[in-house]
């Protein structure tokens, strides 16, 4: 077959398609349609022809196939022609009760010595039964079945052999019951397909949803760490500038350039951040000016903006800090700025602040205390935003932080991070 003799079976075969749809539709909105189809056809294709000629006679066929059937009066005939055909109509829902029902007709028939054409009915409800009954019954059914059979073989065995009447009736039975496994599997398959495809979607909407509240989750912490920290600053420089103005003008002049310094830093950062939320359609066409992120280089210049905003900050490393990867010193530096953020909120104006980061082996450690006095802001024993965001950071490194008040009057903030290497990082 070529390749245009399939492209001209395409909308065919889309068709075909469409209808077979629209069927099971159907049939699923009303199952009693089909089912009295099926006995209808039944009917009219095997059970009219015996009540208009009087039943399979001896003189049908052939000399040496002719058999001697007992002829029976159209009353019985149609007696027997529904108790083969009527229960059909329940061949789905109580497919084991009507091959029981057709089976037991079908057995009193040939005992009676009669043949009828309606007997095609018995293969249906095997058929009907192997698609739609319970597979354990599937073994009782055939024993049945080959009883049957052996009786319609002994029957005919004037005019055939028993063993070839028998694997003639027998193949036919097995041909029933395999087209009915055969399609029964195939719509366990396709179901399974069917399922499969609805859980990968709603696997996928989670992922979705999951990476959704992780990016709002991240997105918030730098927020946090960022507003949280540059107005920290600027309410301190602003509180120090108007402090200044009267007692030294120069000083309130530098107060007040910091303020716009941290500011527009701050500003920047802000950028940054919702530069990376902006839909691509949404960015100019050069792309967004963005700044790499903040790291251990840059806890000078953040020391050096909390010590213009009147602490005193000493600020030392240990260890090899610099060849930490990025993610790394991104983390390290998100802490030392909520906690001097913190600091800057709490501590007394003449507070001294002791920073140490030091790296020994697969160990980072950071020690950030101040000498207080403190000033409490919320209720005992609250923590705020700032301590569960340095707790997150350092989760994701198999990390840990602490805070809490040191015995000299002061307050203490300690991370420790895990630099082992993961599998998923190596």
């Amino acid at each position: 077959m070529t390749t245009d003799d399939l492209s001209g079976m395409g909308p065919l075969v889309a068709r075909l398609s469409r209808g077979g749809q629209r069927l099971r539709q159907a049939d699923r909105t009303h199952p009693w349609v089909l089912d009295t189809a099926v006995v209808i056809v039944v009917f009219l294709m095997f059970c009219l022809p015996d009540l208009l000629r009087g039943g399979v006679h001896d003189g049908d066929g052939p000399r040496r196939f002719r058999l001697a059937f007992t002829e029976l009066p159209v009353a019985g005939m149609l007696a027997l022609q529904a108790g083969l055909v009527l229960p059909l109509l329940w061949r789905r829902r109580k497919p084991m009760a009507t091959f029981g029902v057709i089976a037991a007709v079908f057995v009193l028939q040939w005992s009676l010595g009669a043949a009828l054409r309606a007997d095609i009915a018995l293969f249906i409800a095997l058929y009907s039964l192997a698609l739609h009954g319970r597979l354990r019954q599937l073994p009782w059914a055939g024993a049945v079945m080959a009883g049957a059979m052996l009786l319609v073989a002994v029957r005919a065995s004037p005019a055939v052999s028993v063993w070839d009447a028998l694997f003639f009736l027998l193949s036919t039975a097995t041909a029933a019951l395999a087209v009915g496994l055969m399609i029964r599997i195939r719509r366990a398959q396709l179901a399974g397909l069917r399922e499969k495809a609805t859980r990968l979607e709603i696997e996928r909407d989670q992922r979705s949803r999951l990476a959704t509240a992780t990016e709002r989750t991240r997105v918030a912490r730098e927020m946090h760490d960022i507003v949280g920290h540059n107005l920290a600053v600027i309410i301190t420089l602003a509180d120090a500038g108007a402090y200044a103005t009267d007692i030294a003008p120069e000083r309130g002049k530098e107060a007040l350039r910091l303020i716009g310094d941290t500011g527009r830093q701050a500003l920047g950062e802000l950028r940054r951040v919702l530069g990376v939320l902006r839909d691509a359609g949404d960015a100019p066409a050069d792309g967004p000016e963005l700044s790499p992120q903040p790291g251990i280089a840059d806890i000078g210049a953040l020391c050096a903006t909390v010590r213009a905003a009147g602490l005193e900050v000493v600020y030392r490393t240990s260890g090899d800090v610099e060849a930490l990867d990025s993610g790394v010193q991104l983390t390290v530096y998100r802490i030392v700025q909520e906690a001097l953020t913190n600091t800057m909120k709490h501590a007394a104006d003449d507070a001294r602040v002791n920073l140490a980061v030091v790296v020994t082996g697969a160990r980072l450690s950071i020690r950030v205390q101040d000498t207080g006095p403190a000033t409490p802001s919320g209720p005992p024993n609250e923590e705020g935003h700032g301590l569960v965001g340095m707790r997150e950071r350092a989760a994701l490194y198999g990390g840990t932080v602490s805070a809490g008040p040191t015995g000299g009057g002061g307050w203490s903030v300690e991370a420790v991070l895990d630099l082992t290497p993961r599998d998923g990082d190596r």
